[in-house]
């Protein structure tokens, strides 16, 4: 993990806090582009993942927000209370599992912080003239971070306060699509179950905050076989295939432990995978050549993963 240093922290709006981070050095940053996020280890044992919301073409500097949830797992808490000017934090990353394609138009959604990793899809789909338009939804105006800078776009932004238009009205953005359309979303889970149910197969992306719930998955023991190794390892019931790996000294990047951030992402040699994460589309769920081992488990007897 490399450092970076907290150069400014501005609250801009009801318990949202934007850090900029920079190299310590002032050495460039690496390269990024819309939809990317970065692992912050705020403290030992305290990882977390925040998209980067600033301008891909400035190396100097990054940019996250963080809302604070007061009852979160404590990574808010800690961003807003106790990392400060001049602080260090140690990060990873970028890692981008919410990529823009190219398209000629774009429909954006956006619940609350989850306007993060769309802002600079906006810049991007307005940088190569494509048509495009955002609905964007929170539980107040003062709640709703980055207001201000959707401003220069004019009426292509809808602003939609809950206390004082409701629930977003999802129909007039995705019903009858023109060709060609990408839907990308991001906010709370009610709201991207919402738009998924209005969305045709293959125009939608979305990232999750908080993992999907997840019903009617077995449980059984299995067998991975470590490819680079040979070694086999036993996944008994109620333990994961990261925690497996791991037990046996095995050194594997991972994060969020949930199935969300993508860190611990493993090629899939053989065997089908029983997926329960909420990050993989169907098309790479239907594929099997990667898997995340810190929630998914097997739909069989034994897989084989590049490990």
């Amino acid at each position: 993990m490399s450092e970076l240093v907290v150069r400014e922290r501005r609250l801009i709006a009801d318990d949202v806090l934007a850090l900029t981070l920079a190299d310590p050095l002032g050495a460039p940053l690496p390269v990024w582009a819309p939809g990317a996020h970065i692992d912050l280890l705020l403290a030992p044992g305290l990882e977390r993942q925040y998209s980067l919301c600033g301008d891909p073409a400035d190396r100097t500097s990054w940019r996250i927000a963080v809302l604070r949830e007061e009852h979160g797992r404590g990574g808010s808490a800690y961003a807003h209370e106790r990392l400060g000017l001049g602080d260090k934090v140690r990060f990873r990353g970028p890692r981008n599992h919410f990529a823009l394609r190219t398209a000629p138009r774009y429909r954006f959604v956006a619940g609350g912080i989850g306007i993060t990793p769309i802002l600079p899809m906006l810049a991007a789909a307005e940088a190569a003239g494509a048509e495009w338009s955002l609905l964007y939804g929170g539980r107040s105006r003062s709640s709703m971070a980055f207001a201000g800078e959707l401003a220069r776009y004019g009426d292509r932004v809808t602003l939609a306060p809950e206390d004082e238009t409701g629930l977003l009205d999802l129909p007039p953005v995705l019903d009858h699509l023109p060709d060609g359309t990408l839907v990308y979303c991001c906010g709370p889970g009610p709201l991207l179950d919402a738009v998924a149910a209005r969305c045709p197969a293959g125009r939608l992306h979305v990232e999750r905050f908080r993992p999907k719930e997840q019903l009617g998955h077995e449980e059984g023991e299995f067998e991975v076989v470590l490819a680079r190794s040979g070694r086999r390892l036993t996944v008994p019931p109620g333990v994961s295939v990261l925690d497996a790996v791991r037990a046996a000294g095995v050194e594997v990047l991972y994060s969020c432990t949930e199935g969300t951030c993508g860190t611990c992402e493993t090629e899939v040699v053989e065997g089908t995978p029983d997926h329960r994460d909420s990050l993989l589309t169907e098309d790479e769920r239907a594929a099997g050549e990667t898997m995340l081992i810190c929630v998914s488990r097997c739909r069989g007897k034994r897989l084989v993963l590049d490990l």
